[in-house]
Parts: structure tokens; C-alpha cells; sequence
């Protein structure tokens, strides 16, 4: 695109105005923005677009950090989201060629849906849990700490990956057959996990500027949930519940992204949990202009433009469509502008740029 807003007028973050428009304290006084992730491969190309990174020494093992600020600021974001690192749970994942625009070089990975590692109790009593205690794993909160503008904030995340973590430690099938045939593993599995990432939220809350907390679990499909109501509230929900219940004891907001048909716990998940703001939307799930009257009169919406529309809309499409879902949401805070899900590196960047300038142009 031949203009973008956030080189002819940036936006100035101020983050004390996006948790006030999170926490839905009155309609803001401009458009706040708000991603799960940016894929590496869209960040680069428009650090490289604009020159972001010049001026940065690549080799300063904090170079990445740096360009990530400089690409928040520029598209007119008020955070980053950082957690704790080198904590990755090993999984059983296959790896195809990435036929994307802005491919990566390794590929995608994708879990195996049948067998997990962990299928039987020697399996369980063997598997290398990380441990969120570890010294060197808030070695990024403390750079953030130090170094984050001070009109910017931390979200940290993405954590309490527990729905996500049941399917891909045990497999999904694994899994759907253990809820029947040995549901004390799969207890003792979902209990591990309740004490890892209580933990790990602990040391997020350690952290002055962490302002939000994002919980990130996927939990359904189009039609429905993975797995049935009253599995989640057992396992899963439970989890969600304490982590809520921590953050907003330390006076933080707690997210969650979760993607698919929620419909049968979202009652739930807002009145019981208690999650302050939901992400994750799908034109063929629900519209997020549907539910600003619905449910989005309890919690906050977070993106909403869904992702197969930015893919295979036009520019002028895709502002107008967003223009449509600030008029319906804006209003009253509770809201903030993204895509419906996260900024994958297939997505056409002209398009995403489209999304997130229109929204700083709204703001004028």
C-alpha cells in the first residue's frame, strides 16, 4: 500500500487507555489494536518495509525484542506480550512445506492427532516436564521490565494451554478413549498442568508491568467443543477459574483466546471463570458485530476480522469492513480492533496493513 497512517500521523501508545478500554471503562478516545501473535515472517516484512530496524545492530542478542517494539509502535499497538521462555513441552508433530507468501524456511509443524507422549502411566512418570521455576525463564520479562517504553505495557502469555495440551500430550483420539477407559491419567495429566502454569502465572504477576494476562486454549471446532461440557468444567475450566482467580487478585485482566463454537460454556467462561475479554472469531462461528449486543455486554471483544475474509478481500473491502465493526463496537469501550485469530504469514500484507490502518484513520 502507498500510504499507511502510522508513518503519516503514528499513534502515541498509551497503555493505561488500553486497559481502560479492555476493562470496557467507557468508549476510548481513539482505536486501540490488538494481536495474539504476529507471525515472524509479517513482522520482518514490515520492519523491512519501513526501515524499522534501521539503526539496529543484528547482532545484539536482543535485536528481535527491538524490532518487535519498533513494529508495535509504528502500527499503533500499546503492549507486548512476553512470558516465560524455554519451557516448550515435547510433542509429536509433523512438519510439511510452508506455501505461504512470506513462507518460513523450517515449515509448519503440526501435531499428531492419534498418539501423544503420553499415553500410559510409565509414559507419564518418564516425560520431561519443564519446571516454570527455573531461573532463566523471566529472562525476557526482565528485559521487557527495563527496557519497554514507558507507555507501553507487557501482556503476558500466552499460557493455561490446558484443553490444548490434554489433545497433544495424550492425542486427541488418545485421549477421547482415556476419558473412558482410564480417566485417572487423565486427571493426573490435568493436574500437572494446573501446577505448571499456576506457576507460571505467579511468576507473570512477579512483574510490575504486566497489566493483562492471556490464557490461550483452543477448545472446539465449528459446529462445537472437543470435548463435552462437563469434560471441560472438570479439566479444563477448572484451570482457567484459578488463573483468573490469581491474576485478578494481583488487580491484572485475564484473556483468553480460544478458538471455536463456544456457545455451551461461554456462560461459563464469563460468569464462573470470569474472564475479563474473549478473542478468537470466525464469520462462520459468530460475527463479532453479533455479539457486541449479546454477551459482549459482560466482557470485552477482542479482533473480529476474520481471516479467510483478509485473505481474499480487497483493500477496499477490507476497510469498509472494518469501519462496519467499529461503528457497531467502539461504542462504550470493550473493544479492540484485530484480526480473528492471529497474523499468520499467509495473509496478503497489504491486506493486514488495510485492517490496521483504517483503524488508526478512524481514530482522526
Amino acid at each position: 500500500m502507498n500510504t499507511f497512517a502510522g508513518k503519516e500521523r503514528p499513534h502515541r501508545p498509551d497503555w493505561e487507555a488500553f486497559v481502560a478500554t479492555v476493562a470496557r471503562r467507557g468508549t476510548p478516545q481513539r482505536v486501540h489494536h490488538i494481536e495474539l501473535y504476529q507471525d515472524g515472517e509479517i513482522r520482518d516484512a514490515i520492519a523491512d518495509r519501513y526501515g524499522l530496524a534501521n539503526g539496529l545492530d543484528k547482532a545484539d542478542p536482543y535485536f528481535a525484542q527491538k524490532q518487535y517494539i519498533a513494529v508495535q509502535r509504528f502500527c499503533g499497538f500499546d503492549y507486548v506480550v512476553a512470558g516465560l521462555t524455554g519451557l516448550d513441552m515435547p510433542l509429536n508433530q509433523t512438519a510439511i512445506p510452508d506455501t505461504a507468501g512470506l513462507k518460513r524456511d523450517g515449515g509448519r509443524n503440526f501435531v499428531n492427532e492419534h498418539t501423544g507422549p503420553i499415553t500410559t502411566w510409565e509414559e507419564f512418570e518418564k516425560y520431561p516436564w519443564p519446571d516454570p521455576n527455573t531461573p532463566e525463564a523471566t529472562r525476557l520479562l526482565e528485559w521487557y521490565e527495563r527496557n519497554l517504553p514507558d507507555d507501553m505495557c507487557i501482556i503476558g502469555g500466552l499460557t493455561g494451554h490446558f484443553a490444548e495440551l490434554l489433545t497433544w500430550l495424550m492425542g486427541y483420539e488418545t485421549l477421547c478413549y482415556a476419558l473412558h477407559d482410564d480417566k485417572a491419567l487423565v486427571k493426573a495429566i490435568a493436574d500437572r498442568l494446573y501446577e505448571f502454569y499456576e506457576a507460571d502465572v505467579r511468576r507473570l504477576l512477579q512483574f510490575e508491568r504486566v497489566k493483562m494476562v492471556w490464557g490461550s486454549d483452543d477448545m472446539g471446532f465449528k459446529t462445537g467443543l472437543l470435548l463435552s461440557p462437563a469434560v471441560m468444567r472438570e479439566y479444563v475450566l477448572t484451570g482457567h477459574r484459578k488463573l483468573a482467580q490469581m491474576v485478578h487478585g494481583a488487580g491484572r485482566l485475564y484473556l483468553l483466546h480460544a478458538c471455536g463454537n463456544l456457545s455451551s460454556i461461554m456462560d461459563d467462561l464469563i460468569f464462573d471463570v470470569k474472564i475479563d475479554a474473549k478473542h478468537s472469531f470466525e464469520d462462520t462461528i459468530e460475527d463479532v458485530r453479533q455479539v457486541k449486543h449479546t454477551y459482549g455486554r459482560h466482557i470485552a471483544l477482542l479482533g473480529g476480522i476474520d481471516l479467510d475474509f483478509l485473505c481474499s478481500a480487497s483493500e477496499e473491502r477490507i476497510r469498509e469492513r472494518v469501519r462496519e465493526t467499529l461503528a457497531v463496537c467502539q461504542a462504550g469501550g470493550g473493544y479492540c480492533l484485530g484480526t480473528g485469530n492471529s497474523v499468520a504469514n499467509y495473509i496478503p500484507l497489504d491486506n493486514y496493513l488495510a485492517m490496521v490502518d483504517e483503524g488508526m484513520r478512524w481514530s482522526w
